[in-house]
């Protein structure tokens, strides 16, 4: 299961060398299409990337922090930096391709 983040836990969270985040929202239908995609790279990734949810709705400071206007958007951290954005419910593989990426740099 990815971890829920909030104003409180993300800057913690972003301690990680690599962090993907996911900002959703429960209204938003392609990010609920999306939630089982990333619960498995949760777990297929445990202990080398920290996979984490953002609720805009409930956390509209991190939204706009991070320039969120369409989701669901996941963000990719690396050593607490974004190096990269996927907007929308694309396939599994799209994701873990751009997470492979940084774990092998």
């Amino acid at each position: 299961m990815a971890t829920e983040l909030n104003a409180k836990n993300f800057d913690e969270a972003l301690k990680n060398p690599l962090v993907l985040v996911d900002f959703w929202a429960d209204w938003c239908m392609p990010c609920k299409m999306l939630a089982p995609t990333i619960d498995r790279i949760s777990e297929e990734y445990k202990g080398r990337v920290l996979v984490g949810k953002v609720n805009i709705d409930d956390n509209q400071e991190l939204a706009e922090k991070y320039g969120i206007m369409s989701i669901p958007n996941l963000i990719i951290f690396k050593d607490g930096k974004p190096v990269e954005n996927v907007v929308g419910a694309v396939p599994k593989g799209t994701i873990t391709a751009a997470l492979d990426k940084y774990l092998k740099k």
